[in-house]
C-alpha cells in the first residue's frame, strides 16, 4: 500500500473526515484515512447534532439509528446568576456520543473500502502532482489529492506553515458523561464567569457535560476540581449539576490551547474540511454538523471534477472556497460574535432576556443552516 498513488488520502478520523472517507469510498475512489487512534475512543465535543444534516445522514445510511441517539428540541440557557430561559428549537436535533458515532462511521467507511490507517501524520508535501504524507513512524503515503481534516494545532499544521500558529491558546476544554436527573430533550448552555457549559443527552440514559473556560481560570484555581468549585459553581445550575450527578469518566478529558483563529482553506494543496478548515466557535450554531456539511460539500466537488484519472485541483480549490464561504463564513462571524455575550455576567444576562423577546427564534435561526 506504501508505494501505490491512492487516489485520495484524508488525514484526521473526525466527523468531517469519515464523512468524506464514506461519500469518496462509495464513489469508487481509494482513499485511505490516517488517525493518530484506533477507534473507538472518547472526544472533547459537544455530542450534539443539528437536525438540519439529518437528512443527508438518513439518505446515505450514516444515522445511527441503531445507536438510540436523544432527540432534542428544546435550547435552556442560563447566565453567570443563574437566571435562565427556555426556547424551542425549530430544527432541534440529536445527542449522539463521538465514541459510538465515529465508531459507526468508520466501520461504514472500511465497509465502503476505505482503508484506515493508525498512525501520525507529521508532514505532506507535493511533488510532481503526487501527495507524499510522512507518518510518525517512517512510512510514507502516496495519494493524487489530500485532504486535512484534523481538529486542533498539530505538527503538520506547523510544518505547513499555516498562520493560525502564531496565534496565542487561550481556551482549555473539559468533557464528562454523567447520570443525572435532567430534561431529555434539552440542549442547555450555562455561563459562568470566563466560559460556558454545554449539558445535552446522549446515548444510554447518559448526557455529555462540556465546558469550554479561558485558561487563565486554570492558571488561578490550580486544577481543574477548584477551578469547578471556584468559577463553576457561581452559576447555581452548574453547581447543583455538579453535586447531584454521577461521573462516568474516572478523570475529565481535556484539550489545552484551543484558539478560534480563522485558518486558510487551502494549505499547499491541501483542501481543509471540519474544524481544520477554521476552528469552528460553538456558539456559530452547531459544529458538528458544520463539519459533516463540509465534507458532503467538498466530497460532491472532488466527485464532480474528477476527470478521466486526473483530478481538476484548481478548479476544486475554487469550487470549495466559494461555497465554503456562501455555506459557513456568516455563521462563523456571527458566532465569534455572539461569543461576546457569553462568560460574563452582565452580557449573558442581557442574552438570556434577549431570548425571552419575540427575537429569540430569529436569533436561534442566525448560527444555523438550512436543512442539508
Amino acid at each position: 500500500m506504501l508505494d501505490k498513488v491512492h487516489d485520495i488520502i484524508v488525514i484526521g478520523g473526525g466527523l468531517a473526515g469519515l464523512t468524506s472517507a464514506n461519500l469518496l469510498s462509495r464513489s469508487g475512489l481509494d482513499v485511505v484515512l490516517i488517525e493518530k487512534k484506533e477507534h473507538p475512543f472518547h472526544r472533547v465535543c459537544g455530542e450534539y447534532v443539528s437536525n438540519e444534516v439529518r437528512p443527508f445522514l438518513e439518505k446515505n445510511g450514516l444515522y445511527p439509528e441503531d445507536l438510540g441517539p436523544a432527540d432534542i428540541n428544546k435550547l435552556q440557557l442560563s447566565s453567570v446568576s443563574g437566571s435562565n430561559v427556555f426556547v424551542d428549537l425549530a430544527l432541534g436535533g440529536f445527542g449522539i456520543s463521538r465514541y459510538s458515532f465515529d465508531q459507526f462511521l468508520a466501520q461504514k467507511a472500511t465497509g465502503s473500502g476505505c482503508k484506515i490507517v493508525v498512525g501520525i501524520a507529521e508532514n505532506i508535501i507535493k511533488k510532481n502532482d503526487v501527495f507524499e504524507t510522512k507518518l510518525q513512524n517512517g512510512d510514507t503515503i502516496y495519494s493524487k489529492l489530500a485532504i486535512g481534516s484534523f481538529g486542533k494545532n498539530s505538527q503538520l499544521d506547523r510544518n505547513l506553515n499555516r498562520s493560525l500558529t502564531s496565534k496565542n491558546p487561550t481556551y482549555l476544554a473539559v468533557k464528562y458523561h454523567i447520570r443525572a436527573d435532567l430534561p431529555e430533550n434539552v440542549i442547555a448552555l450555562h455561563n459562568f464567569s470566563g466560559g460556558y457549559c454545554g449539558v445535552s443527552r446522549i446515548e444510554n440514559g447518559l448526557y455529555n457535560l462540556c465546558y469550554l473556560t479561558e485558561t487563565r481560570n486554570l492558571i488561578d484555581s490550580g486544577d481543574i476540581n477548584q477551578l469547578e468549585e471556584d468559577i463553576l459553581y457561581q452559576n447555581p445550575l452548574l453547581k447543583r449539576i455538579f453535586q447531584q450527578s454521577e461521573r462516568v469518566f474516572e478523570r475529565p478529558l481535556t484539550i489545552s490551547k484551543i484558539t478560534f483563529s480563522k485558518k486558510d482553506l487551502v494549505s499547499k494543496n491541501v483542501l481543509m474540511c471540519g474544524d481544520a478548515a477554521g476552528m469552528i466557535v460553538p456558539l456559530c450554531g452547531n459544529g458538528m454538523a458544520m463539519a459533516i456539511h463540509s465534507a458532503k460539500i467538498l466530497s460532491e466537488l472532488i466527485v464532480k471534477n474528477l476527470e478521466g484519472n486526473r483530478f481538476d485541483s484548481v478548479t476544486i480549490h475554487d469550487d470549495y472556497c466559494k461555497q465554503w464561504k456562501s455555506n459557513f463564513s456568516v455563521r462563523l462571524s456571527i458566532g465569534r460574535k455572539l461569543q461576546y455575550f457569553f462568560g460574563k455576567k452582565l452580557m449573558s444576562e442581557i442574552a438570556v432576556r434577549l431570548l425571552k423577546t419575540p427575537f429569540a427564534e430569529s436569533i436561534i435561526n442566525l448560527t444555523h443552516g438550512n436543512i442539508v
